[in-house]
């Protein structure tokens, strides 16, 4: 049987990193003593609340809507719960109109990036990069500019100057960092949404892991300007805050001009996002702040002790940490790919390395892994670290 020709930028994207990685356990067996260590993928193991779960089916079982397609861009209440509690949050104002509901965040991003760029357009993308942002642009034709980021984890907005041409149509940050960890300063998200706006470009900023920053207060200002619509483009999920990740509820917070173009694209992939996961996510912002309180608490309870854990490891250096990663530095004389897999039957850890969040040509990643600790609690990050400092390095 003879295929019909594939997409040459789908082909050409790479597969994604998770799922491969997955790969390299099939058929590992580990032992009852040293079970698997998987802080290879950020998300929640266990299920939401049991209130918040005997919510969802309240309203799977009294509400008939639940089960029937819903507004394109989303139930106007969890709207209006996003609006508001963002406008409290960041110290400005915005609309219930200025905000979509879509399937998780990965499909915000998607359906931002359709309404700014085309085939042969550029999008600016500091690395180490989350390799579905990646993945998205490479699948849509846009070439992705790496912006290194350096030992600092942190990008530079005038380095991100010299990058922009007559094609760039946007910069995208994501704060707290995936795949580094690293929490950007608000006046560092303020200077690229100067720039932003000065090159008449879009600012990304995804806050997919703003419920777990160390820091108090709102993380930036950005709201605050008036005219913030203009050029800023929000993305968050909450799958993370809400242990949702199996319902797909994100969200897109940008112009209402601009969500008109999004909602073409979300009712031609999606019709509606999940009605149930929209339910969920609603009954949560009004319900459980307390419980996200101690979420958070306990994210960064692991991260004290992935930073202390790394203090004693002698050859390892940590380049950032925070919300749900570490990013490290490895001392093997291994590329990053084949330490990795070696970690699996060498120590029964299961990460990523740096190669699936750079570019092919940057050394850097050769080096470089990403730990997903918020999948393990302050005892299993004992033992990882038990693990990695036994390795014959």
């Amino acid at each position: 049987m003879t295929l019909s020709p594939l997409n040459p930028a789908l082909a050409n994207t790479f597969a994604p990193p998770v799922i491969e990685a997955r790969r390299w356990i099939e058929g590992v067996t580990f032992p009852p003593e040293r079970p698997l260590l998987n802080v290879s993928q950020a998300a929640p193991v266990e299920p939401p609340p049991l209130a918040l779960r005997q919510a969802i089916a309240t309203a799977s079982l009294e509400n008939p809507a639940a089960h029937l397609y819903g507004p394109v861009l989303g139930l106007p209440e969890l709207r209006a719960e996003v609006a508001a509690q963002w406008s409290a949050a960041y110290g400005g104002e915005v609309a219930a109109n200025q905000v979509a509901i879509t399937q998780g965040c990965n499909q915000a991003f998607c359906a931002a990036l359709v309404t700014l760029a085309g085939a042969g357009d550029e999008v600016i993308l500091p690395t180490p990069w989350y390799f579905n942002h990646k993945m998205w642009l490479d699948m849509a034709g846009v070439r992705s500019v790496p912006l290194p980021t350096g030992a600092t984890l942190l990008p530079d907005p005038e380095a991100a100057a010299a990058l922009i041409t007559d094609r760039t149509r946007a910069i995208v940050l994501v704060t707290p960092n995936n795949p580094g960890g690293v929490e950007y300063p608000a006046e560092l998200v303020r200077a690229f949404f100067d720039l932003a706006r000065k090159h008449k470009i879009a600012l990304i900023v995804d806050e997919t892991y703003r419920d777990f920053d160390a820091r108090t207060g709102a993380p930036h200002d950005l709201f605050t300007d008036p005219d913030w619509a203009d050029t800023l483009i929000q993305l968050y999920s909450f799958s993370k805050a809400y242990r949702l990740t199996g319902h797909r509820v994100g969200a897109i917070v940008t112009s209402s001009e601009r969500l008109a173009e999004v909602e073409k694209f979300l009712d031609t992939v999606a019709i509606c996002p999940s009605q149930l996961g929209q339910f969920g996510a609603l009954w949560g912002m009004q319900n459980l702040a307390q419980w996200v309180a101690g979420e958070r608490a306990e994210i960064l309870a692991r991260r004290a002790a992935i930073s202390e854990g790394f203090k004693a490891l002698e050859g390892w250096r940590l380049m950032g940490v925070g919300a749900y990663f570490a990013y490290v530095e490895h001392p093997s004389p291994l590329p990053a790919p084949d330490f990795a897999k070696s970690l699996v039957h060498e120590a029964g850890v299961l990460l990523l390395p740096g190669t699936m969040f750079m570019p092919e040509t940057d050394p850097a990643g050769q080096r470089q892994l990403r730990i997903a600790f918020a999948n393990i609690d302050t005892t299993q990050i004992a033992e990882l670290m038990r693990r990695l400092a036994a390795l014959p390095l």
